[in-house]
């Protein structure tokens, strides 16, 4: 439980990406600022964006590519909290964690169109495409649960 100072801020509003592969393997990429933490593209939905908008900038952003297509819309949303010590660190301590839109989206391209540092400020060193309960164990400890949660709001794509 977070200590009360943190308990009473927002949660950002973001989009999550679940791109899978014809083989329904996830994208996942290992951030460059915290090196074995490996996680699915996300980032914060801009004012006047809609998830569709914000997924496909993201992904544009953080994969390099948008050969895709939006297969589903999670209907639910999902959140987490950082750890206390990192909330500081983040947004400059303005969200206590993400409210999470998840987006799962159909990779139409070649591997060679991922261009991790297509955007200024890239946010993986690497990637792969991993079976979608190998997802977890590589994800920071503090997003598991999240994780799970997307696992669960995907199953009938994951599950066919």
């Amino acid at each position: 439980m977070l200590p009360p100072k943190f308990q009473k801020l927002p949660y950002r509003p973001c989009v999550g990406i679940m791109l899978l592969n014809t083989d329904n393997h996830i994208f996942v990429g290992e951030r460059l600022d915290n090196l074995g933490a490996w996680q699915m593209p996300q980032g914060g939905i801009d004012p006047g964006e809609d998830v569709h908008q914000a997924a496909m900038r993201e992904m544009m952003e953080e994969v390099g590519t948008n050969q895709a297509d939006i297969i589903k819309v999670a209907d639910t949303k999902v959140r987490y909290d950082l750890p206390a010590e990192r909330i500081p660190n983040f947004w400059n301590g303005k969200y206590r964690g993400q409210e999470q839109t998840w987006v799962a989206l159909r990779f139409t391209g070649q591997d060679s169109d991922i261009i991790l540092d297509n955007h200024h400020e890239p946010e993986f060193n690497q990637w792969k495409w991993v079976k979608p309960k190998e997802t977890v164990d590589l994800i920071v400890p503090f997003k598991r649960e999240l994780y799970m949660q997307v696992l669960d709001l995907f199953d009938d794509i994951l599950s066919s």
